[in-house]
């Protein structure tokens, strides 16, 4: 057998593992049967073809995913992807996760997710273009700013938000700026977007911090994936004093356990593409070295599956904020909690990114406007609500912050879907 395929069949299904941490949260809050069955699945699942002529003549056909998994609380909400991994059930996870993080932020969305199977590395800027308008047609019926409202994730960005966004009011014969959240600011973006999940991760570091009376500016960090929430939440840390002495992106990683100067780093990156061959720093001989460099902060970023039951064991870090969708498995979780390693799980972690879409949406849809202060403020004061709830979950009942989040989600979830009934 081949070695993609066998590193394919030992990866860990995201759906599976997300179904897992949604029983045993249910099974703590012993969640009645008929709601269980209500929210445990899915509300929709829609797969397009999508054919595109590409730069060589040629028509190629592409594969793209919207799911819709829970619209009790409001319209789904979630990211749209372009990676040659993404699968249907990978978006399945997604949205699930989606659903509870939405919940646990306490806004009224539900939870959503989309992805195209393809490499955006080896496409042109037009190939991209049409590939996302062809996908928004595709999903142009069940996507709408009351009923589901994509935004930017893995290999997609303002500019794709921008194209779904027009390729939408086309369809409409009117602009329709709620229906994406991600976008520029020309056109109905929000100020702050753009740095809100890292900073969303920095807020709830600071306050898993605070808990475990460990002081921010004598400890040390290392970041995997130095993609946007990465090389936020690693310049955030900077900032606040703390050493940031390795970090990685899909080129390789590097290290100074002296401490990386991460603005340069930041700068290096722009100019080159990548971490690797930074001057002031050592490369680390695997990507995936990076996560067993001895820390007090360890930020996955990357994708899913990066810590599981073969190498988490090898992790050495004090606290891990969950930047990164999924970077955790189940099996992983358990060898981190005997530990004693404070996770910070996903749904909780890199909310800040939704809960700015939500920001942002709300000013789309009232049109009026809020400077990058109050996007600050109002982002802090969420999230350090809501992981002030999930830390009375994990201290009272004393489950690990990952189940004591799904309790916290799931609870809100499954309250509006009792309260709203079963149709017909």
């Amino acid at each position: 057998m081949a070695t993609l395929e066998k590193e394919v069949l030992a990866q860990v299904n995201p759906y599976e593992a997300a179904l897992q941490n949604f029983d045993m949260a249910a099974d703590q809050l012993e969640l009645d049967y008929d709601v269980r069955m209500m929210i445990r699945n899915p509300e929709r699942c829609l797969t397009v073809n999508i054919p595109v002529r590409l730069d060589s003549g040629r028509v190629e056909s592409f594969v793209g995913y919207r799911v819709q998994y829970n619209t009790a609380r409001g319209p789904a909400k979630g990211g749209i992807r372009y990676h040659p991994g993404v699968t249907l059930d990978e978006v399945k996870a997604l949205a699930c996760w989606m659903t509870w993080k939405c919940a646990i932020v306490n806004i009224p969305f539900g939870g959503g997710k989309g992805g195209v199977t393809c490499d955006p590395k080896k496409l042109s800027s037009r190939e991209l273009e049409h590939i996302t308008r062809r996908y928004t047609s595709g999903i142009l019926p069940v996507i709408g700013p009351d009923k589901d409202i994509p935004a930017p994730d893995v290999y997609t960005n303002s500019q794709t938000m921008a194209w779904i966004m027009d390729t939408y009011s086309m369809m409409k014969g009117y602009s329709v700026p709620g229906v994406v959240t991600g976008k520029p600011v020309s056109i109905g973006g929000s100020l702050g977007r753009n740095d809100a999940t890292g900073r969303g991760v920095f807020y709830t570091v600071r306050e898993a911090a605070s808990f475990l009376h460990i002081d921010l500016k004598k400890s040390n960090a290392v970041v995997q994936g130095f993609g946007n929430a990465g090389t936020v939440s690693a310049k955030l840390l900077y900032d606040a004093g703390t050493k940031v002495i390795a970090v990685s992106d899909s080129r390789g990683a590097i290290m100074n356990e002296k401490g990386l100067n991460v603005p340069e780093v930041i700068a290096f990156k722009e100019r080159t593409g990548s971490v690797v061959g930074y001057p002031s720093a050592v490369a680390l001989k695997t990507n995936d070295d990076v996560l067993y460099v001895p820390c007090d902060i360890l930020i996955p970023a990357a994708l899913e599956n990066s810590i599981t039951g073969e190498n988490a064991a090898r992790v050495e870090a004090r606290i891990i904020g969950e930047a990164a969708n999924g970077p955790i498995s189940p099996e992983g979780d358990k060898i981190l909690f005997n530990k004693n390693v404070f996770v910070i799980p996903d749904i909780l972690c890199n909310a800040g990114g939704v809960t700015v879409s939500y920001f942002e949406w709300a000013q789309d849809e009232q049109h009026v406007f809020w400077d990058e202060n109050e996007v600050y403020l109002r982002l802090e004061k969420i999230m350090k609500s809501s992981f002030a709830d999930v830390l009375k979950i994990h201290t009272q009942r004393k489950v690990n912050m990952r189940l004591a989040a799904n309790m916290v989600g799931i609870s809100r979830v499954a309250d509006a879907t009792k309260l709203r009934g079963l149709y017909p």
